[in-house]
């Protein structure tokens, strides 16, 4: 681990100052380091940044702890993810309040092709569990990632049912990686670590407080194609995750309930708001995300003379135009399409010709 590393952890050490805040002082500096060895004259010439902000990035306070932080990463094998390097979370990368520093120990692509999130209410029915669990061995097939937040209820048992279908499974914590909270879950942790792993913008001794779970909620949220509901109480913490994830302009799914069922009045509020769209089996995910098409080979196909193409698939055509290829995260940020709506555009474009899918998820025009 060389000195950089050290400058990316203390920019995100710095009191009261937040992700969007700590990209702009980034981007105007030219860089992380520089952020440190700039004048504080014309740091506070920075939008946002006043004499404030400027005396706590010139006094470096943070430099000891961003050691202490690298110490514990190189004992306990952890992956520091900066959000300007290569292997960070592309999806993540399109969310402007993204983390500026993720940390991440165990096995697993986190810019896997499939990645999904599913979460519900810590006081999961017999009837929710039920349902995760054939939710993900029916989607076992497509081998997507299953993400979650180790929470009681929903969020453990979707992951011990990626465990039982060896799927890859990844936890946001609300916490350092030096523990697991809630301790009891402390096993399947452990399991996750050989095919998935534990994900946080938590430095080492962060407890468990609760205003640091709306954070983990944004990774879980961000880092996937789509959030699935699986029961959720008028106020649960679910329904956070679900507002960020339509935020981002990402899929979001729920499970419908008995209307006088107490576990089911939040998915059932999601999808009468239009927050969410109404699943009732993996197949619908299957069809609504598009992925019956990882099967289509690659072949050469005639181009149709004479396409008549509609409004949307003319801004695909056009977003194809400007680059050689593009990855369908950026056709979705480029457009401002949802990803299930640009994933059924592109099938037809790549059915009538007009489009040549690539590995990993890029695209290009035939």
């Amino acid at each position: 681990m060389g000195e950089n590393l050290k400058y990316k952890i203390a920019l995100s050490l710095i009191p009261n100052i937040g992700d969007i805040l700590a990209k702009r002082i980034v981007s105007y500096c030219g860089g992380v380091e520089a952020v440190f060895k700039e004048k504080k004259v014309a740091l506070e010439k920075i939008p946002g940044i006043g004499n404030f902000h400027a005396n706590a990035i010139i006094n470096h306070h943070v430099f000891a702890r961003a050691e202490e932080e690298m110490i514990f990463i190189e004992k306990n094998e952890i992956s520091p993810l900066f959000y300007l390097d290569s292997n960070y979370p592309k999806r993540l990368s399109h969310c402007e309040d993204s983390p500026v520093m993720l940390y991440f120990k165990g096995k697993t692509n986190l810019n896997s092709e499939k990645i999904i999130s599913i979460v519900g209410t810590r006081e999961a029915t017999e009837y929710g569990k039920k349902i995760c669990e054939k939710l993900i061995a029916d989607l076992a097939i497509h081998n997507p990632i299953i993400v979650s937040g180790l929470a009681y209820g929903i969020d453990i048992c979707a992951h011990k049912a990626a465990l039982n279908n060896n799927l890859s499974t990844v936890c946001g914590l609300a916490h350092g990686l030096d523990q697991i909270y809630p301790p009891l879950h402390s096993s399947t942790a452990t399991k996750m670590l050989e095919k998935g792993g534990w994900l946080t913008d938590f430095t080492s001794n962060t407890i468990p407080d609760r205003e640091n779970f709306p954070r983990r909620n944004r990774i879980v949220a961000g880092i996937s194609d789509a959030t699935i509901v699986i029961e959720s109480k008028v106020g649960g913490g679910s329904l956070i995750t679900a507002d960020i994830a339509n935020s981002y302009n990402r899929d979001v799914f729920a499970f419908p309930g008995r209307v006088d069922d107490v576990c089911s009045v939040g998915c059932n509020n999601l999808i009468k708001q239009n927050k969410a769209a109404l699943i009732q089996s993996a197949a619908d995910i299957v069809y609504i995300m598009g992925w019956e098409k990882t099967d289509i080979k690659n072949a050469p196909r005639q181009k149709k003379l004479f396409l008549e193409l509609s409004k949307e698939e003319e801004l695909l055509v056009t977003a194809l135009k400007e680059k050689d290829s593009i990855a369908i995260d950026d056709l979705c940020l480029i457009c401002q399409l949802p990803m299930s709506k640009v994933s059924g555009i592109l099938l037809t474009l790549e059915f009538s010709g007009v489009v040549k899918s690539l590995p990993g998820k890029m695209y290009c025009l035939n």
